[in-house]
């Protein structure tokens, strides 16, 4: 098994999942292009690109089954398989010196950083994962943020409020200092998916990804930051965030839809660190790898606390039209009357980023848009099974919100069978041998 990304990219290769393009291709729109011609579809390696010397790939694991492949189970085992992890999860090994020490730089502009979308404000980084102490418990934390290029030395962090790294950002300020820290770029997807869950404060994530590769990933020390970071990694980048500089910016989000500007805090580069013939990711913002990376992990956790909270929960999904994000179905084996509407409350407080939540029963496809809205249309009634939450905290990628202030309107809807009706009403009629007769036997 690969621990790498270079090993999870020959795996590709032979069983035909990579396309290699070999014309020379720029980093300023053509590259994005590209790539989204490819969504849903193969994975893309560009060889050579006229801005840099590295090699770029991208829709890395922008199926579900090359999300399965890279967690080593089964599509439909891939939350258990991710909740198994975060259960078992277990110290890498730390080697003496990374693979991403076989070449230094201080200069940014040798990266290929892609310029995505017209009215971003630059090119961006988002496939770096950065790596910082948490302070108060002495661990380490990894976690997504993107990168905007200001120059040859500096970036703003995309840093939510709250979260972990922000969390650890405002300690070192309120302390008068710096926060040291390092940034990967290049990992197995492994990596990439325990990075984007969001663990407990104090849980460190290359943990969860160790049991993930079947604990042969490997870590070693950055000199300057003093974090471990994979030592098969393809680009390091070591430095601090700044605790008296910002800068403004805005990018395309999972909704596809352009953030408001933000002020946000500057990385300063003290060292590069890459192997020789680099290959640096890049993920397309709002395309299917971004929605699957943030919201598997998302979906998993879901699926691990609700049937925690409700035992007879079979299943939880974050849906396509809901970005993998801001919306949810959960199948339930129904109890009691109140059952629904414990879900729907369980879930908003698992992912506050939720908008819209809808109960089905177990006979019902959470899955497939058409078999919930079947739900919605014959087992749900607005004057009593509907769920109302004004003015909460949300997502602040959602245009429609008070993004600002980070406040929403949530939605519940319990499109379950009611205990008051005969069951006989609900039930969706079959017809015997249906799924066993041969059409073409009787079109000879």
């Amino acid at each position: 098994m690969s621990s790498d990304l270079r090993g999870y990219l020959a795996e590709l290769f032979r069983k035909k999942e990579l396309v290699v393009i070999k014309k020379k291709v720029s980093t300023k729109y053509e590259l994005a292009a590209i790539t989204a011609a490819m969504d849903g579809s193969r994975a893309v390696l560009f060889e050579k690109v006229k801005e840099s010397k590295f090699q770029v790939v991208s829709n890395l694991v922008g199926t579900k089954e090359r999300f399965a492949q890279a967690v080593r189970a089964p599509v439909h085992k891939i939350h258990d398989k991710v909740i198994w992890a975060i259960k078992h999860a277990s110290k890498p090994r730390i080697v003496v010196k990374g693979k991403f020490m076989e070449n230094q730089s201080r200069n940014l502009f040798i990266l290929p950083i892609i310029t995505h979308f017209e009215k971003e404000p630059g090119p961006f980084i988002t496939s770096s994962i950065i790596y910082t102490r948490n302070q108060e418990v002495g661990t380490q934390n990894s976690s997504f943020h993107r990168l905007l290029l200001l120059d040859d030395r500096h970036f703003s962090v995309r840093m939510v409020e709250g979260r972990h790294l922000y969390r650890s950002y405002m300690y070192a300020k309120g302390h008068g200092e710096d926060l040291r820290v390092a940034i990967t770029v290049g990992v197995h997807p492994a990596v990439s998916i325990a990075g984007a869950y969001q663990a407990e404060w104090g849980r460190d994530e290359l943990e969860i990804a160790n049991e993930l590769l079947g604990r042969k990933l490997t870590l070693a020390m950055c000199p300057y930051s003093g974090m471990l970071v994979p030592s098969e990694a393809e680009i390091v980048m070591e430095g601090r965030i700044l605790k008296d500089k910002n800068h403004k910016e805005w990018m395309v989000e999972m909704l596809r839809t352009y953030d408001f500007k933000r002020m946000q805090p500057v990385f300063e580069l003290d060292r590069m660190y890459y192997r020789n013939k680099p290959i640096f990711h890049d993920i397309l913002s709002g395309y299917g790898e971004h929605r699957l990376l943030m919201g598997m992990p998302i979906e998993a956790k879901l699926n691990r606390n609700l049937k925690q909270v409700l035992p007879y929960t079979r299943r939880v999904v974050l849906t396509e039209g809901g970005c993998k994000w801001l919306h949810a179905v959960i199948q339930i084996s129904k109890k009691q009357p109140s059952d629904p509407k414990k879900a729907i409350k369980a879930a908003f407080a698992i992912h506050r980023s939720l908008k819209n939540v809808i109960v089905v029963d177990d006979d019902i496809d959470p899955s497939d848009p058409v078999a919930v809205e079947y739900a919605m249309a014959t087992r749900f009634q607005a004057d009593k099974d509907l769920v109302i939450m004004p003015k909460v905290r949300g997502s602040s990628l959602d245009p429609s919100s008070d993004q600002k202030n980070l406040l929403t309107t949530k939605m519940g809807v319990d499109a379950t069978k009611s205990f008051l009706k005969h069951v006989e009403g609900f039930e969706i009629a079959k017809i015997p041998r249906s799924g066993k007769v041969s059409i073409r036997s009787y079109l000879r």
